[in-house]
């Protein structure tokens, strides 16, 4: 049993980037593929597929020039301290050029969309 399912899903994503993968598989869940549209949507990811028995996701990473998309992926709320911020109080990550996934009570959504509705929530992740 794994105690934080996210967080190792980002984890298989950084040593499947720094060991030059392509794809990159990890079991499935709601919060990951909601997670992983967030990326897509913002061109961090190619994209992903869930398998034939919708166990796992494998995902594609997205490479520019030799080098990954994602520079810098890391786990912000997590079970023993969770980050809870209110729409006004969500920051920008690196002045915009990155994205914060936030968990909120219209769905999983990326920083600046929340702030867009006007919505708190749970900020899962930072991505840049």
């Amino acid at each position: 049993m794994m105690s934080d399912p996210l967080a190792d899903m980002l984890a298989r994503i950084r040593n499947a980037q720094m060991a030059g993968k392509a794809v990159v598989a990890f079991p499935n869940s709601r919060l990951k593929r909601a997670t992983l549209d967030v990326l897509r949507a913002e061109g961090f990811i190619l994209g992903y597929k869930e398998s034939d028995d919708r166990r796992d996701i494998e995902m594609e990473i997205k490479y520019y020039t030799g080098r990954p998309a994602i520079e810098s992926i890391r786990r912000k709320s997590r079970p023993g301290l969770r980050v809870y911020s209110r729409a006004a109080d969500i920051r920008p990550v690196r002045n915009g050029l990155g994205v914060a996934v936030v968990s909120t009570s219209k769905g999983v959504m990326s920083d600046h969309r929340a702030r867009e509705l006007n919505l708190g929530g749970e900020i899962l992740c930072e991505v840049c």
